[in-house]
């Protein structure tokens, strides 16, 4: 796969406008992710690689892969030259304008990475058949998500998707080693993405390394490829050891594990990921508050829950059962090998690809103290089915709207409030549209019927982010600090499961 420095013209002018656009957006609100990731600057500038993943002068310490520690490290070779004062550790919360604009331009340079792999994608259909690529490839690189996420709140999700993109149309193309190296590299970015690697094991496994052809006069050890199998499994082990090397020589890889998988940490993050904790958490809050008021008994006189504190602690409740992380992992794995099933069976591309999706959707609604932007493990490879055929438009619109505006509290001052708002709507209209005149239509009768449901649903974004816009004009609300924030995650968690149910009825029953 040859590296296209020129892009398509329409690729081109839309990577040209967004850059623009995003240009505008350098004094705009910063999460405390900005401050992460310049301490994760100095940590890999400043100390010696031994010390990385025990350094713990700041809170946020370093607790993603080690390819993400070596690109922060590359990084920081040239921040030096911008302001040396971002590589000192104890620097905490220095965000200087050239350290804002270091890391901000730092953001819009690795998106290259999301255009590449959106290049390649449109690039191998004929032209005078692209304009459904162009489409599909034009809502990812567009996306409300990356925008707030990466661009105003600040992380390198664009770059790390673009992987991911990559390693997708790697295996479209029937590229399978290139695909699997690919996502090996992912991973070991950022091991949120092991979510997905059930999807890219069994379909790997299933068509590259084994040959169920003309089975019956096999014998069973015949049925493998053992050139594919080791050269996969020699590829991936190689990917690994280049990551991991330098610390299991140094005898660090408990210290690592300890940093990357947290599993103290609560059921729910502080703000709730709109998923079936949210809305266990929701009932269990009102529960608790009406056993309260009505019920004279001294066992609902203290709140004692902690399901609003996911940052540290395991989480529990006052009235519902509490939920341990193996609960979680059953739940997760049950759903996740469900959708491999057809995969296994008739293994394509597009099956690949739905798993993939419903890798995404059990992890997100199932998954141990998920964070919210962990939706984008589910819209990013949806995306590609969307215009397989009309009845995937009703369960992309839930999923899309719902992810999206269940994104809007991670930026919660008023300048960037109308940036948010217009963007990500002027997305949903455009991409809508140009989805529902391009998605072919069925002969056969429709198996999803949630449609007028859904649209009332998604008409009721209306009184809810208004009434979460005016919030702190009603007096009687002032002591509920965190009613919005659940309300918000509670209604888009509704959605997000209507969505996941209406996509894995199409992948598993049509």
């Amino acid at each position: 796969m040859a590296l296209k420095f020129r892009l398509l013209p329409a690729l081109r002018c839309a990577v040209i406008a967004s850059t623009c656009f995003k240009l505008l957006l350098y004094p705009a609100y910063k999460s405390t992710d900005f401050e992460v990731h310049r301490n994760w600057l100095a940590i890999t500038h400043s100390k010696p690689l031994n010390e990385w993943y025990y350094e713990d002068t700041s809170e946020w310490t370093l607790d993603y892969p080690p390819f993400f520690a070596y690109f922060e490290w590359l990084l920081s070779q040239f921040a030096k030259y911008v302001d040396p004062g971002m590589l000192v550790v104890e620097n905490l919360g220095y965000s200087s304008t050239a350290t804002v604009y270091f890391q901000r331009t730092s953001v819009i340079l690795s998106e290259i990475v999301l255009a590449y792999a959106l290049q390649n994608y449109i690039s191998r259909l004929p032209e005078n058949n692209r304009q459904p690529a162009y489409a599909i490839a034009l809502s990812i690189y567009f996306s409300p998500g990356f925008l707030i996420i990466d661009n105003i709140h600040f992380q390198y999700n664009t770059m790390l998707f673009g992987i991911l993109v990559w390693s997708l149309v790697a295996m479209k193309q029937q590229k399978f080693l290139l695909g699997a190296i690919l996502f090996a590299v992912l991973l070991c970015f950022k091991h949120i993405f092991l979510y997905l690697a059930p999807a890219y094991f069994g379909y790997l496994l299933r068509v590259y390394c084994l040959d169920f052809s003309d089975f019956s006069r096999k014998r069973l050890i015949s049925v493998i490829r053992w050139k594919n199998s080791i050269g996969l499994g020699s590829s991936v082990i190689l990917v690994a050891l280049i990551a991991l090397g330098p610390f299991i020589y140094l005898g660090q890889i408990p210290q690592l594990l300890k940093r990357l998988f947290p599993f103290s940490r609560g059921l729910c993050h502080a703000y709730w990921a709109p998923n079936i904790w949210a809305l266990y958490s929701a009932t269990d809050r009102t529960l608790f508050l009406l056993f309260r008021r009505f019920l004279n008994n001294p066992v609902y006189a203290k709140d004692s829950a902690s399901s609003t504190r996911g940052l540290v602690g395991i989480s529990f409740f006052n009235v519902l059962p509490d939920i341990q992380p193996r609960t979680t992992f059953v739940l997760t794995t049950f759903y996740q090998l469900i959708a491999l099933i057809p995969m296994v069976i008739n293994p394509t591309h597009d099956k690949f690809v739905s798993a993939l999706t419903l890798c995404g959707y059990a992890s997100f609604l199932f998954g141990w103290h998920v964070h919210e932007k962990a939706i984008l493990l589910v819209i990013v490879p949806f995306s590609f089915l969307t215009l397989k055929d009309r009845r995937y438009l009703t369960p992309f619109y839930l999923l899309t709207v719902s992810g999206y505006v269940s994104l809007f509290p991670l930026i919660f001052t008023s300048p960037e409030a109308p940036i948010k708002y217009l963007y990500t709507f002027t997305w949903i209209f455009a991409f809508y549209n140009v989805f529902d005149d391009l998605a072919p239509v069925r002969t056969t009768r429709r198996v999803f019927l949630l449609d007028r449901i859904a649209r009332v649903y998604l008409l009721g974004f209306i009184p809810l982010l208004l009434f979460v816009a005016l919030y702190d004009r009603f007096a009687m609300l002032k002591g509920f600090e965190f009613l919005r924030l659940m309300l918000i995650s509670t209604y888009c968690s509704l959605g997000i499961i209507g969505s996941f149910i209406g996509f894995s009825w199409l992948y598993l029953f049509t």
